[in-house]
């Protein structure tokens, strides 16, 4: 039986909701959107006509591919992250409204800077540093990658948002010292893989069988990425600047203690908006 764009949009959020799908109605719209080659605003404008049933067929098998587990992002190659359109695929973590709130700390801080070089480590999709470059029009930012799949998606969304006069993207691995050609950072952002080897097997399995381990494991108790990058990138960092971590539920403390023992001084943490300590960072003030 032939329905409408509009019809099949609302039967596919019920049936999200049914399967327990707190983001329904975002999922839902996404699913319809690339399934049936419409932007947001054309589902919206041909609500009322109908679908043909190969259109209705293929968003069908795209939402019983997320019901088995696939993240939607990774079905429709694309996300977003604070109001930048990103392309995704599986070589990159999926950006998370968890990690806006490490980009808005960072931002607020840049932002007081003017001219500034900013480092993204462990960028991935390169949702933060281009965050930060399109909020703070001073800033040139370095997308430092370790993975050159992941490197290609940086590009594909420095292009995406016109963002190719300031922001750059390099391989990095955040576990060895930089070399000193890299010059200083008046701020490193970092969202390293902190889940501890052991615990990825329990992982929920929209994330354990799909998103990259290599952007996960953070080692046998998930700190080795911020010991590495508080002692060996701390070189990079001017005096006075500042480091931001995103941490895991309990690490924060954790951290804390980390940057201390590497010189950074005035450490914060900062909450998330489950009341979740997601955000560390600290002022490098001493020389050790």
């Amino acid at each position: 039986m032939a329905t409408t764009y509009n019809n099949l949009y609302l039967d596919i959020r019920q049936q999200l909701r049914k399967a327990g799908i707190e983001a329904a109605t975002l999922e839902a719209r996404e699913l319809v959107c690339f399934g049936t080659g419409k932007s947001r605003e054309e589902l919206q404008r041909d609500g009322g006509l109908y679908a043909s049933p190969e259109l209705e067929r293929t968003v069908r098998e795209l939402v019983d591919r997320h019901l088995a587990g696939e993240p939607v992002a990774y079905l429709i190659g694309e996300w977003e992250f604070y109001g930048l359109p990103l392309d995704i695929s599986r070589d990159v973590l999926i950006p998370r409204p968890d990690t806006e709130v490490l980009a808005e700390q960072a931002i607020g801080y840049i932002k007081t800077l003017g001219e500034c070089r900013v480092l993204d480590l462990c960028a991935g999709s390169g949702c933060i540093g281009l965050a930060v470059a399109a909020q703070a029009p001073g800033a040139r930012v370095v997308l430092g990658e370790y993975s050159d799949a992941a490197l290609k998606i940086c590009r594909q969304n420095i292009r995406r948002n016109s963002l190719t006069a300031r922001v750059v993207p390099m391989q990095a691995d955040a576990l060895d010292k930089p070399g000193k050609a890299l010059g200083e950072f008046q701020c490193i952002v970092c969202n390293p893989p902190y889940i501890p080897h052991d615990d990825i097997a329990g992982l929920d399995g929209s994330v354990r069988d799909y998103e990259p381990h290599l952007a996960l494991d953070g080692g046998d108790d998930g700190l080795d990425f911020y010991r590495a990058v508080s002692e060996k990138w701390r070189a990079a960092l001017a005096p006075g600047g500042r480091l931001y971590f995103e941490v895991g539920i309990g690490q924060a403390d954790s951290v804390l203690r980390i940057m201390r023992g590497q010189g950074f001084g005035d450490i914060q943490i900062v909450k998330d908006l489950h009341d979740i300590p997601r955000v560390v960072f600290g002022t490098l003030c001493t020389e050790i």
